[in-house]
């Protein structure tokens, strides 16, 4: 229906150059958007029938659901959190991996004013201690499929003395209401809740590679701008868009729901506890997806599966965001489907900040460039613009309440500032660009290598050790001097693969290696194979905390 297909122009002002690329992304909407009355409840009314949802579980048994339908049960979900006392403005955390009540869950939440906080199913006691303290969370949604999770949030309850609304899906324990039952008695109309678009709606606590997180704080409008990220994907209103990512991640915002359903686009979900490469290429085969979205690393294992068996023929775009990429899986996958993997840089605090956009011509490790909703520059360590080919922080210009940026980081004025201050909104990622105006990614400004004199980031030795065929993961940092020459050391750890085995000979190939495909000074001189590598709970190789080791170990 062709009112549902452009719908989205009436909060959005877009243009294009001559080549067809995005190059304008206004918004323009009204001081009460709400992304759940304003799209998914009029697309219930302009298109009932239209696919919003298509959910395959574990078992592979398919749930659809239709816009009238997520229309329905999100105003039910929204009645059933007010008959237990939750408000607008109330922090209700999600804690729901890929199970399909997660989509009427925060929608019912937005309707209601209450401020969503999406998490993983990986928290343990202290996590859930330490979110429900310092975000204030009145009220939990889990899903039963982890019994752990409902153990957790109880002794975590207990440990601050506090009692939450407590929600379990897919299940049932005492204490619990049972959300799937309770939902059924609730009414499928409701009066709309008033609520201004840059008003608190949704919190993630970023997953950073030190320290506790930050809580990121965003506006209703996110859901708008979030948008621009579906045009980056090229997502089309019929066809079936599949980004893989836990619902507890920033990543499924940018994927599983704003931008794409307010397109009229149908969101794919395949509820997985392991990723098994094999299986999610058959379902992307049988599910016949158009369009994909997953990190570097998943299209990595794709590749190492082999895609020879597999017919990937109703996919038509691909894109990469979470990590750096690797050109040589940008090549691997061009050669076996013939798409390019079009290749975004945000985080928790934006959306799509740097893109390969429709229409541009990927360069295989490019972020790409600035998307039309941001002042994008890169600058020195005195804020001044550097010239091209030199490296610098990743900076957006505006200030505080700039379209596309997030609020605040709740509750804590001193990281906001430290962040955000002098117009300018600090990254903490570094890139440099071409002569072309395309960036490249070199790292986190804690993660660059200082040695000998030389500036060096960890990315582009990890790009090349990823080529040869015994790494399967690896990580750069800066280690000591153990004979106090050099001050610090570029030292590569590193996973094997399946096949090899660690010894001084592999540590020198490698070096060799590193030193013939990229210039000589940047290759390791310190090599550890190791079992595997300290990540975050959002699977992010913490850098850090090999480098806390090695520091400890030279004192």
């Amino acid at each position: 229906m062709e009112q549902v297909k452009d719908y989205y122009k009436k909060f959005v002002k877009e243009g294009y150059d001559e080549n067809g690329i995005l190059n304008k992304f206004e918004i323009s909407c009204p001081d009460n958007y709400n992304f759940g009355y304003d799209i998914i409840d009029k697309f219930g009314e302009l298109d009932p029938d239209r696919p919003a949802l298509l959910h395959v579980d574990l078992q592979e048994n398919v749930t659809r659901f239709s816009y009238k339908q997520l229309s329905e049960l999100s105003t039910q979900a929204a009645n059933l959190f007010a008959s237990q006392g939750i408000k607008k403005g109330d922090k209700v955390m999600l804690v729901l991996k890929r199970n399909y009540q997660f989509w009427y869950a925060i929608i019912g939440l937005i309707k209601l004013g209450a401020v969503v906080i999406p998490a993983t199913h990986l928290l343990t006691t202290h996590d859930f201690t330490y979110r429900f303290e310092r975000a204030e969370v009145k009220g939990i949604v889990a899903t039963g499929h982890n019994p752990d999770i409902e153990k957790y949030v109880d002794e975590a309850e207990a440990e601050l003395g506090i009692t939450l609304k407590k929600f379990i899906a897919n299940g049932e324990k005492d204490g619990w209401i049972n959300f799937d039952e309770e939902i059924k008695k609730q009414p499928v109309t409701m009066e709309r809740v008033p609520t201004k678009c840059t008003e608190m709606m949704l919190i993630y606590f970023s997953s950073g590679t030190s320290g506790y997180p930050k809580m990121a704080a965003h506006c209703h409008k996110y859901a708008l701008w979030h948008i621009q990220t579906a045009l980056w994907q090229n997502v089309q209103p019929d066809g079936l868009h599949l980004t893989i990512s836990d619902t507890g991640w920033g990543k499924a915002a940018w994927g599983k729901l704003y931008g794409q359903m307010s397109l009229g686009a149908c969101v794919f979900v395949y509820d997985f506890d392991k990723f098994i490469p094999a299986n999610v290429l058959r379902i992307i085969q049988d599910f016949k997806i158009t369009s994909l979205c997953a990190p570097p690393t998943m299209y990595r294992f794709f590749i190492k599966e082999g895609l020879k068996d597999y017919d990937l023929s109703n996919l038509k775009y691909s894109c990469i965001a979470g990590e750096a990429l690797n050109p040589e899986v940008f090549n691997r996958w061009l050669e076996f489907t013939g798409l390019k993997l079009m290749e975004a840089f945000g985080q928790t605090e934006t959306t799509a900040v740097l893109a390969n956009l429709p229409g541009m011509t990927p360069k295989p490790g490019s972020m790409g460039k600035p998307t039309p909703l941001y002042n994008v520059d890169l600058v020195d360590d005195n804020g001044n613009t550097v010239p091209v080919g030199e490296t610098g922080e990743i900076v957006i210009r505006g200030e505080k309440g700039t379209e596309g940026l997030f609020l605040c980081y709740y509750r804590d004025e001193e990281k906001t500032d430290a962040a955000w201050h002098d117009g300018i909104y600090h990254t903490g990622d570094t890139a440099w660009r071409d002569e072309d105006g395309y960036f490249w990614y070199v790292g986190r400004n804690d993660d660059i290598i200082k040695s000998s004199g030389y500036r060096i980031g960890p990315f582009e030795i990890e790009s090349v050790l990823m080529q040869h065929p015994c790494v399967l993961e690896c990580a750069v940092t800066g280690a000591p001097d153990p004979n106090g020459i050099r001050g610090i050391l570029v030292k590569a750890t590193i996973v094997l693969a399946k096949g090899y085995t660690a010894s001084d000979e592999l540590a020198k190939e490698l070096q060799t290696y590193v030193k013939k495909n990229t210039a000589p000074y940047k290759y390791p001189r310190i090599v550890e194979f190791v079992d595997e590598l300290p990540k975050t709970i959002s699977g992010k190789i913490k850098h850090n905390t090999i480098r806390d080791n090695d520091s400890k170990k030279s004192q």
